[in-house]
């Protein structure tokens, strides 16, 4: 990449050679490249007065306003920090602190969470939604609506150098504080050059949008569909909930989701063969993709590409892919595609626990060594040297995913290293359990949980499905065909619907709250 590259420049690029082309849809209205340009140059004019830490916080998702942000920020040569909106207030505040941003752009959703407290850590500089001056007018003294920036528009993004900082974004972290990943713009621009070779995006398609701006995939899903002078076609939270709907109504042709919605979809019964003829490739990633659920995608995108993408928000979004074919690579012992093979930027290895390079066959930790790994985590240097490392002079990112390389050169991913517990002595890895629970249960939306865990010691398993027809004895009778008994989970649950996470993933951490829940009301009726 040249001295001049600038992460919103192939955007503007786009909006001066067909200003009235659609470029953004949501619920709440629709945007030409000529409108969404001309709001976040006036924005980038105003961001560009600013002098401090470069950092720009968008408060909001799924808007105009916090697309007009992300692209104003870059524009100005600023970086942006996507903040969760299901962030308690105490860590919006908290990382306000931390992040001594320069500006924060918020929107009507955002804006709801603008309290004492979180203003009172705010920078002086924020923007928001003209709507939300409206529905909260007690904001006036405090923030300046979009349309009355007054500032000259900034008519070409400033020049930024490879190792500058485009973005930071939150990892969800399972205790604590969530680590800020530092992405630069040497990491980006490698990502965006492996993957258009195989994305392939022109003016003439139509891309949903799924996810938050706070999780990494949407930095393909932007970036790719503006350069390609796309449209982009983002899902409201009705939307989710009935996406079959939404591609045919949109005549959608490119669609990326976590692998739940899958199983969500087929146990409603709105994935049929054939009813997305639309669709010319169809992305899954986040979580193990099940054969069973990406042949069925398959049947119904006749016209289109299943694809199975693997990268940890450390890589830049995606560092591997595997497309499904017949027969089709899959790892046999997960009943899952398998991961596939690295990007050409990318050199994947399999580590033992002291990070020595294992050979084909073997299972270990992944790593990752290329031009899209981050620069680190921010302001959290022991974090970022556990992480990534120096191994024989080079730099690392050990992933924490457990892996394989099979004699044909492709990677099979093998679970999570901390999905590993220790039941009755033995050593489980959860989601081998939880394949052979998709299998007896017959739904893919099943995880499985160690419960309760005394001392860093799983006491024992517990399975949670939706219902199926089948009862609790009968799917533990079917998972003990193939696992010893102490992998049979010792309940299983039935529920209506898992609960997912805000990138959409089978929520476990919920999962095990809700038995901490209910042992604790057990526990006080007993004692009363």
């Amino acid at each position: 990449m040249g001295a001049d590259y600038n992460l919103s420049l192939p955007f503007f690029n786009a909006a001066s050679k067909h200003p009235g082309r659609p470029v953004l849809y949501t619920d709440k209205g629709h945007w030409t490249y000529g409108e969404l340009a001309k709001t976040a140059k006036r924005l980038a004019g105003r961001l560009a007065q600013e002098d401090g830490s470069g950092r720009v916080g968008i408060l909001g998702t799924h808007s105009f306003e916090a697309y007009a942000g992300i692209l104003a920020t870059l524009c100005a040569g600023k970086t942006y920090v996507p903040l969760n909106l299901k962030w308690p207030e105490a860590r919006i505040a908290e990382l306000l602190r931390l992040l001594d941003l320069e500006a924060l752009i918020v929107d009507a959703n955002g804006a709801a969470l603008l309290s004492e407290a979180v203003l009172a850590a705010a920078p002086p500089t924020i923007v928001v939604a003209d709507a939300a001056l409206s529905d909260y007018p007690e904001l006036g003294d405090r923030a300046a609506s979009f349309s009355a920036i007054d500032a000259i528009f900034l008519d070409r993004p400033v020049q930024r150098g490879p190792d500058d900082t485009a973005y930071i974004l939150y990892t969800s972290g399972t205790t604590g504080m969530p680590k800020g990943v530092v992405i630069h713009n040497l990491g980006v621009s490698t990502y965006l050059a492996e993957t258009r070779k195989w994305t392939r995006y022109s003016t003439e398609d139509r891309i949903a949008e799924s996810c938050d701006i706070t999780f990494d995939l949407t930095v393909h899903n932007m970036f790719l569909c503006w350069e390609a002078g796309a449209s982009l076609h983002v899902l409201s939270p009705l939307d989710m909930m009935a996406p079959a709907r939404f591609i045919r109504r949109n005549g959608i042709t490119a669609w990326m989701s976590v692998p739940t919605l899958i199983g969500m979809m087929r146990r409603t019964g709105s994935l049929k063969p054939g009813i997305f003829p639309s669709l010319r490739i169809s992305i899954f990633c986040g979580e193990p993709l099940p054969l069973s659920a990406a042949r069925a995608w398959a049947e119904a995108s006749p016209n289109g590409s299943v694809e199975n993408i693997y990268g940890p928000t450390e890589g830049t979004v995606v560092c591997m892919r595997q497309t499904l074919t017949e027969p089709p690579a899959v790892t046999e012992e997960r009943g899952i595609l398998a991961i596939g093979t690295a990007y050409d930027s990318f050199e994947i290895a399999i580590f033992d626990d002291r990070q020595n390079r294992l050979p084909p066959g073997e299972a270990g930790e992944i790593a990752l060594r290329g031009a899209q790994l981050a620069k680190g985590y921010f302001n959290a240097p022991e974090q970022a040297a556990d992480r990534f490392r120096v191994i024989d002079g080079d730099r690392w990112y050990l992933t924490g995913d457990l892996g394989r390389l099979d004699d044909e050169g492709r990677f099979h991913h093998l679970g999570r290293t901390d999905n590993q517990v220790k039941l009755k002595g033995n050593r489980v890895e959860l989601e081998e359990v939880e394949m052979h629970l998709r299998e007896a249960a017959g739904s893919e939306l099943s995880a499985v949980v160690a419960w309760p865990v005394e001392d860093g010691s799983a006491q024992g398993l517990v399975a949670f499905t939706v219902e199926t027809g089948l009862d609790e004895k009968r799917i533990q009778e079917r998972m003990a065909r193939h696992l010893p008994g102490y992998m049979v989970p010792a309940s299983v649950r039935f529920t209506d619907a898992m609960p997912r996470n805000n990138n959409g993933k089978i929520d476990r951490r919920a999962l095990v709250a809700e038995l901490d829940r209910e042992a604790a009301e057990a526990s006080a009726e007993a004692a009363q």
